[in-house]
């Protein structure tokens, strides 16, 4: 593929991940804050307890055989038919598993109400199963035009429905039903429109094949889930429900920018640099501009937040959500290296270093949870300053194992960083004492912060001739 055509192909898949992840989170972020405003704390906690059994659920589904289809550059229909049926077989197997331990994950909360409402969301599994496929083959084809509109009229159908019970008095069962009824509509939204469906045909040839790849993401992948997911197990069962739902609202609002970005630049990335694996100086060249430009736009977006956090919240929730603020700011430290995290494990993923990949998350992970075992006596906003110093930690780690691969290392990266990082934290620092000293209403304070943050921003990095500025510009007028 030509340096042209993959530039093409990479800023076309961009812009369609990028107009999928924001809309359809757009709309769910603007239902949440709706919901969240008639709904207290402690439902969305209930919902929160669950979340790592439904994720780790969700992983042992997917197998890691979605990143070896998208791989795999030879790949055939009995490949693709293989996947399906296992992911079916493992979602209903592990749907019973859920159904069958409800009572137990209900009595280790001491919540009895979350019986039914594991046996009800479950339900996520068999649906998510469906579509693994689907999703790597799209992707494969950068097509996230097709993804973009199942995501799109979910998030409609679907907040609909989570407003209304709402509204309705139906409390924790309005996001439960929001849930499902959203995945209910992608699943099959993406059947129709993928026009890809299964033969009858199973090969343990194939099988054997991607799982010797897939396995180890597989366990990284597991290992990553738990471990992100282990903070609300523990907040469940150490804190208040409500200290739980004030954790899984800040989490929310740093996920919008964060996982988002994340989100856009590994899905489109992956396959990209699967292109050009073989090239180890065009896949550095490639490698340092996706850093750059993922840096330039979730370094001050992530610090900005912070900024406005308390302004945000009121305004957003409602007064007696104040306490995610807090907890907001010291997230926005921790998750704005997330994409950073990402390009350099996709890297491991596209040499075909799985092994590396997983002896990274095993590292990571325990660091992680010995963090976690330090700062739970002190407390949950402790906790988060744990997450903020192993974030720190990761990227020191994951750097280094990129540096051994393509010579680009932790402090080659860092230099590539560091004239965004510096730019985003003086920005934010005014905008913070912007809103703190003067004294306004909250909305005008978080729109005045936010302009105030935008036009800043831009104007230093044009006049200090940021080429990551002047690349979004020149695309945005191409566009």
């Amino acid at each position: 593929m030509s340096q042209e055509s993959l530039k093409s192909k990479t800023v076309k898949g961009t812009l369609w991940s990028t107009l999928e992840r924001f809309s359809v989170q757009g709309i769910m972020f603007v239902v949440m804050i709706i919901m969240a405003r008639i709904l207290t704390p402690a439902d969305y906690g209930l919902v929160g307890m669950l979340a790592i059994f439904i994720a780790v659920s969700q992983s042992l589904i997917d197998s890691g055989f979605s990143q070896a289809l998208i791989r795999k550059q030879d790949r055939s229909e009995v490949d693709n038919s293989t996947v399906f049926y296992f992911n079916i077989g493992v979602g209903i197997i592990l749907y019973l598993i859920l159904f069958l331990s409800a009572p137990l994950i209900a009595k280790f909360y001491n919540e009895p109400l979350l019986t039914p409402i594991t046996r009800a969301i479950g339900l996520s599994l068999i649906f998510n199963s469906l579509v693994v496929v689907q999703r790597a083959l799209l992707t494969v084809r950068l097509d996230f035009n097709t993804q973009a509109k199942a995501s799109l009229a979910g998030a409609i159908v679907s907040g609909i429905v989570g407003i209304w019970m709402a509204y309705r008095g139906y409390g924790v069962w309005s996001i439960v039903w929001q849930q499902l009824s959203n995945l209910a509509i992608i699943t099959l939204l993406l059947w129709i429109l993928s026009k890809w469906k299964p033969i009858w045909a199973y090969s343990w040839q194939s099988f054997r094949e991607l799982f010797g790849f897939g396995s180890k993401l597989l366990a990284s992948g597991l290992l990553d889930t738990v471990y992100r997911n282990i903070y609300l197990i523990v907040i469940g069962k150490f804190f208040k429900a409500s200290d739980l739902g004030y954790y899984t609202r800040a989490h929310q609002f740093t996920d919008f920018a964060s996982s988002n970005i994340t989100g856009i630049f590994q899905r489109v990335t992956y396959p990209v640099l699967c292109t050009i694996q073989d090239d180890d100086a065009r896949l550095a060249d490639v490698y340092r501009k996706l850093l750059r430009t993922s840096a330039f736009i979730i370094f001050p977006l992530m610090l900005g937040m912070a900024a406005v956090a308390r302004p945000m919240v009121i305004t957003f929730l409602t007064e007696k959500w104040l306490f995610s603020a807090l907890i907001v700011q010291v997230l926005c430290l921790a998750q704005m290296w997330y994409p950073v995290h990402s390009i350099n494990l996709n890297l491991l993923q596209v040499k075909g270093r799985s092994d590396l990949f997983l002896r990274i998350e095993i590292i990571k992970k325990i660091l992680g949870v010995t963090m976690l075992c330090i700062t739970l006596p002190f407390g949950l906003i402790a906790m988060c300053w744990g997450m903020v110093a192993n974030s720190i930690i990761a990227l020191i780690i994951n750097t280094h194992y990129t540096g051994k691969l393509i010579h680009l290392g932790f402090f080659a990266q860092m230099r590539d960083l560091l004239p965004t990082l510096f730019l985003s934290v003086v920005v934010a620092l005014v905008v913070y004492l912007t809103v703190t000293i003067i004294p306004m209403t909250p909305l005008i304070s978080l729109c005045v912060g936010i302009m105030e943050g935008v036009i800043l921003y831009a104007l230093i990095s044009k006049l200090l001739c940021f080429r990551e500025f002047s690349e979004l510009i020149t695309l945005i007028r191409r566009k």
